[in-house]
């Protein structure tokens, strides 16, 4: 039966009644007040339902008459009313109401009182996926499903939450292109973009899952394929200058100088390459393209120095070269440690003393700028020392990765400007955003899964959580009822970024 609104108000009104003598026969029993608070918890549930229900009750049932007009056809009303499930914060609600089509059997192209009430694609509230997908950015889909249903005692099963995420990601791209850039006093004197990789374990194709003729994996086949998230950051930090051996001190000492400046407003990205038969933009040229529009956004007039910081990955070099050609480019430091520290177990023991002072000793000259002074004098020791087989792989691999990286290794410049000649915004965003979240024991993701929990998870980290729900809630409403929203500007901006015609120039 179809209770009206003043029914539901009673009900409600027994309801409340009902948590007050809850208080006093729990102030007679002597409980405890984490016990009462859990009831009052779950009746106030359920008080809210109602509520809700009569709120719903007070819009009527959608009829608005035999026939509608819509864009130019006419609509008539279905006989028997439509019933739609909605799941709210506070339980399930079922709302009959009237809908119109072409004729019976005809899709339904208009509810009125979906669109009176503002109802969402789904038959999830919104309040429900804002507070579900919060969870489901930190944590698995079990996990994150299991929590809600703990505190609330609803919730989606695995399977509606993981396809809740990529409706609530679909108008990420858009929200990230829109953000206003930092208020330009809070500015650091220069700004950086940095950029980095990390592999995502996918799903095999069903067909090879279902017709693999082999049960057993062959000698050296991984159990899964890997796809690369590319990840970038952009911020800005005022210059710090330092000398060769202040760095060499702070190494050795594992130690952040304590005066060291902060970045500021650390923006992140992650993308991945979409699957597609036609001719898209690689993830990382997408990463790269929302990098560049951001660095214009916020330094428009190209006053600051801007600084491209990254390990020594040629692909990711070739990309920053077009979309961010006016970037003094610095090859991450700790990259060509780790490189050091591989050259000097070619001659030492690990953890050797002799191994320590091998690195320090280089690292400093390379400080100073005396990069061919370093790959001359490895080559020469390695040919003085006769080494073959692995360590002179390995050292070989040294001397290429110093050659090639070379004109990114003018490390004595960069620290008499006050450049930051480390990139650690990148490597750990890339363990943030990606690891942490899509590389636990046992994940596997397609392509679309892994990019919705990147947006979101990237959105969350930026802080930006409440203002993004606002604008997916606003652009599916439009999509829906045709409600202005923020998404009709998206269009001139995405041809802006992606035909480059703003930033191909220089970034």
């Amino acid at each position: 039966m179809i209770m009206t609104k003043e029914q539901l108000f009673l009900k409600a009104q027994s309801q409340v009644a009902e948590m007050l003598r809850l208080v006093e026969r729990a102030v007679e029993r002597g409980e405890r007040i984490d016990e009462v608070e859990r009831e009052l918890f779950a009746q106030l549930l359920s008080v809210s339902r109602t509520c809700q229900e009569a709120f719903v009750a007070a819009q009527g049932d959608g009829d608005v008459g035999q026939e509608v007009q819509r864009d130019g056809r006419c609509l008539r009303r279905l006989e028997d009313r439509h019933p739609r499930r909605y799941l709210s914060i506070f339980g399930e609600l079922r709302i009959e109401r009237f809908v119109y089509a072409v004729r019976a059997g005809q899709k339904v192209e208009h509810a009125p009182l979906d669109q009176r009430l503002g109802l969402p694609a789904s038959e999830f509230s919104y309040v429900l996926q804002d507070w579900q997908q919060r969870l489901c950015v930190q944590d698995s889909y079990g996990e994150a499903v299991a929590s809600l249903g703990k505190l609330l005692g609803v919730a989606p099963s695995e399977r509606a939450a993981e396809q809740m995420t990529q409706r609530v990601a679909a108008d990420a791209e858009v929200f990230q292109l829109q953000q206003a850039p930092p208020p330009g006093q809070e500015e650091g004197e220069i700004i950086v973009a940095t950029a980095d990789a990390k592999g995502v374990p996918m799903r095999r194709p069903l067909a090879e899952r279902i017709h693999r003729s082999h049960p057993r994996r062959g000698k050296g086949e991984k159990a899964n394929k890997k796809q690369m998230a590319y990840v970038g950051a952009v911020y800005s930090i005022d210059r710090f200058v330092r000398s060769a051996a202040d760095i060499v001190e702070e190494v050795c000492r594992h130690e952040r100088a304590a005066e060291r400046p902060r970045p500021q407003h650390k923006q992140v990205w992650a993308e991945m390459t979409p699957v597609s038969e036609g001719e898209v933009p690689t993830g990382r040229e997408r990463v790269f393209v929302e990098m560049a529009a951001a660095c214009h956004d916020r330094d428009p007039h190209r006053r600051k120095t801007l600084i491209c910081l990254m390990d020594g990955e040629r692909a990711l070099w070739e990309v920053a070269g077009e979309w961010l050609p006016r970037a003094v480019g610095i090859l991450d430091l700790f990259h060509v440690l780790e490189r050091l520290w591989l050259a000097a177990y070619c001659f030492h023991s690990e953890r050797s003393p002799q191994a320590a002072e091998f690195v320090a000793h280089r690292l400093r000259m390379l400080l100073e700028g005396k990069v061919g002074y370093v790959i001359g004098g490895l080559r020469r020791l390695g040919d003085q020392q006769a080494l073959t087989g692995a360590q002179r792989k390995t050292l070989n691999a040294v001397i290429t990765y110093y050659e090639n990286n070379r004109p990114h290794m003018r490390y004595d410049e960069y620290l008499a400007a006050g450049y930051p000649i480390g990139s650690g915004v990148a490597e750990g965003a890339c363990r943030h955003l990606v690891k942490d979240r899509l590389e636990r024991t046992g994940m596997r993701w397609t392509v679309p899964g892994a990019q919705a929990i990147l947006h979101l998870r990237a959105i969350h980290i930026n802080g930006s959580w409440d203002k993004y729900m606002t604008h997916h809630i606003e652009a599916e409403q439009s999509r829906l009822y045709g409600h202005t929203g923020s998404c009709p500007f998206y269009a001139q901006r995405r041809t802006v970024v992606f035909e480059g015609s703003r930033l191909a120039s220089g970034g």
